[in-house]
């Protein structure tokens, strides 16, 4: 079964022969078994060069760069072997067609809000005071059918996200301030766990958009632009509130990240090394959790869900079925 490696230690990553050898600055050095890696996440510094990826690129290994304060900065993306030009050409007419975009558009709108309440009803079932803020979402989900403008429904998505955001104080047991989002630089310790924990939905989306034909660049809810895989970002939408969120909360609630894994400069605020090794574990753990899949009627991984979505948006680009954004039904 494949894994992720995670690189933390500066030094040099290589080939040497059949492995990709990770050399740090003080000679020692670890093989990563390469049959067995889905992708690598490198936090620490490291230099390589281009027969190491060569290297990775023949193998389809995706590398994932991260700078000094854990903050996404980037991936080394592999050339595309499951290639299909007819796919391309409906990515791109959904794309360029208004009606066929903001149809899509409007299913994460719909999917990820649905699971919002989900996480929001979770806590309000345990004597959480959440019954304000789940009814203006409810009030803000009952427009998104009547949006004609991808624009006006980000517009909508926003109001969401804030009306969210009011309520994790009443969710989370310990003190903090948390008064709206910054991202850049997060400005604290909710800020910075909400942003690294989305980059880190976003690049598992991006590795598993690669192992099917889809490209990555073409989207719906976000605008297709340059220096971004904008279809990452649709589809971790719809994946942040079961995954990324429900880990957050998970981890503070049990104090397994508290203020004093966090280092603060003068106007950002970005988590120590040993809190982001912590929070890693949980969220490898998390992706390999499973649930019984309804159409399926099979146990599936969280990861596995995050591949069928793909599978889903094909089906629906090639006219064989609607798509509906995953929705958490446990």
């Amino acid at each position: 079964m494949a894994e992720s490696f995670y690189l933390f230690s500066n030094g040099d990553l290589q080939r040497k022969d059949n492995v990709l050898r990770v050399t740090t600055s003080d000679g020692r050095f670890k093989d990563i078994k390469v049959e067995m890696t889905r992708d690598i996440y490198a936090f620490g510094e490291i230099s390589l060069n281009t027969k190491c990826l060569n290297y990775a690129g023949q193998l389809s290994i995706p590398l994932h760069f991260f700078n000094y304060y854990g903050f996404y900065t980037g991936s080394f993306y592999p050339k595309e072997e499951n290639v299909s030009g007819k796919l391309l050409i409906e990515q791109v007419n959904h794309y360029t067609d208004e009606d066929k975009r903001i149809e899509i558009a409007k299913e994460f709108i719909e999917a990820a809000s649905y699971n919002i309440l989900r996480n929001l009803r979770y806590y309000n079932e345990r004597n959480r005071d959440l019954e304000s803020c789940m009814s203006e979402i409810k009030a803000l989900r009952r427009g998104i059918a009547r949006m004609k403008d991808v624009n006006e429904l980000m517009g909508v998505e926003g109001s969401i996200r804030r009306a969210y955001y009011s309520g994790w104080k009443e969710i989370i047991n310990q003190e903090i301030n948390f008064e709206k989002r910054v991202k850049r630089p997060p400005d604290n310790m909710i800020n910075t766990l909400i942003s690294f924990a989305n980059s880190l939905v976003y690049v598992t989306c991006l590795t598993e958009i690669y192992k099917t034909q889809l490209h990555p660049a073409v989207s719906y809810l976000h605008s297709a632009g340059g220096r971004r895989f904008s279809l990452c970002l649709d589809i971790s939408e719809v994946f942040k509130p079961p995954i990324a969120d429900r880990l957050i909360f998970s981890m503070l609630n049990r104090n397994m990240l508290t203020e004093k894994d966090f280092e603060r400069g003068s106007n950002f605020c970005y988590l120590k090394d040993a809190g982001r090794r912590r929070l890693l574990q949980e969220y490898d753990e998390a992706l390999e959790r499973t649930v019984q899949h309804k159409g399926l009627n099979k146990k599936v991984s969280y990861r596995h869900l995050i591949r069928l979505e793909c599978y889903k948006l094909i089906k629906h680009l090639m006219g064989d079925k609607k798509y509906e954004g995953f929705t958490i039904w446990w």
